[in-house]
């Protein structure tokens, strides 16, 4: 293994580029980049990508496939998986491009979520997210929650998200503070995802006929969005009572087994009791009269995680229902 900063034998200096007109680029100086115990395990163009946020991706993999960025100065995969005490080398840099602006984030945003964080530890930040906010930046979405948290939390660089929640649902999203908590909550929602329990609480469609049911019928993803097909992945949702809303809709609990997208609310309107308002898998008709009971959106609340950390504790959190809930659940149409 060569030191840090050496250049293996062997390896072709790589051409200084010529001196540039004024503002025809920035200049970025050849570095070494120590890779220490939190980084283990990471794969070596996600790592880079999340250091290096000035150099554009292309150019990274560039790098890579010339082996001109190297790995204790050897030629290595963008999939390699980083090992404490790696050595990467980068070379001088010049990046034409104008860095890329930050995502504007909505002051609205901002406000919605300077008091949603309900838990917090060295690993870890839970919130509970408000109903039409979407995750992340997307098409139509300038500024998502993990933008708006790391424009609030500019000291937590790290800050992931662990796992996803759809716009309309409200309720606990966790976020990993670090590298390491990220890849330990993926891992278990890979392998063991049962272990981390996911609890929702939503109001269907009808009367649910039983106090507690397994649906486990496979997921394929569609242009159209996720329908239920043999040929899909396995996914499995448990359900149970909570309450009976009179004759018209009942509230349930809901476990995810599995973490497909879309699952419950697939798996409750195949088995023909539909969440409550929504607007892609629901029930038109039984839609129309909710926007009077409690105004619009899909009702369905991540409730409760229980999250098994690293030390062998369990971390469980709880939020409340939304208050817009309030009036549908107390109604007895």
């Amino acid at each position: 293994m060569s030191e840090a900063g050496s250049r293996p034998a062997g390896e072709r200096r790589p051409d200084r580029p010529s001196s540039p007109q004024r503002g025809a680029g920035r200049a970025q100086s050849a570095r070494t980049i120590a890779i220490d115990g939190e980084h283990a395990g990471r794969r070596l163009d996600k790592f880079l990508r999340s250091q290096l946020k000035s150099v554009p991706a292309g150019l990274l993999f560039r790098l890579l496939r010339q082996g001109r960025l190297r790995v204790n100065g050897r030629k290595a995969q963008q999939n390699y998986r980083l090992q404490a005490g790696d050595v990467i080398s980068v070379p001088e840099l010049r990046i034409d491009s104008a860095p890329a602006p930050k995502p504007a984030v909505p002051a609205a945003l901002l406000d919605s979520l300077r008091g949603a964080v309900v838990h917090e530890d060295e690993d870890l930040l839970v919130i509970d997210k408000p109903a039409g906010m979407a995750v992340h930046r997307g098409t139509d979405v300038s500024a998502g929650v993990i933008e708006a948290l790391r424009h609030l939390r500019p000291e937590l660089p790290e800050l992931e998200l662990s796992h996803r929640l759809d716009r309309g649902t409200s309720g606990l999203l966790a976020l990993a503070k670090t590298p390491s908590m990220l890849r330990y909550l993926h891992e278990l929602l890979r392998e063991r995802e049962d272990e981390i329990e996911r609890h929702y609480l939503a109001v269907v469609a009808g009367a649910w006929p039983a106090d507690t049911q397994i649906l486990d019928a496979p997921l394929r993803r569609e242009e159209s969005g996720m329908v239920v097909d043999a040929t899909g992945q396995r996914a499995e949702t448990r359900v149970r009572v909570k309450r009976r809303l009179g004759k018209r809709a009942t509230l349930v609990g809901v476990r995810l087994l599995t973490g497909r997208k879309h699952q419950i609310r697939v798996h409750l309107s195949h088995a023909g009791h539909p969440v409550v308002g929504d607007d892609r898998y629901g029930d038109r008709e039984f839609n129309q009269r909710v926007p009077g009971l409690g105004g619009n959106g899909i009702y369905l609340h991540a409730a409760k995680l229980v999250i098994p950390k690293p030390d062998g504790t369990d971390l469980e959190v709880t939020a409340p229902t939304p208050r817009r809930w309030n009036k549908l659940l107390n109604s007895r149409r």
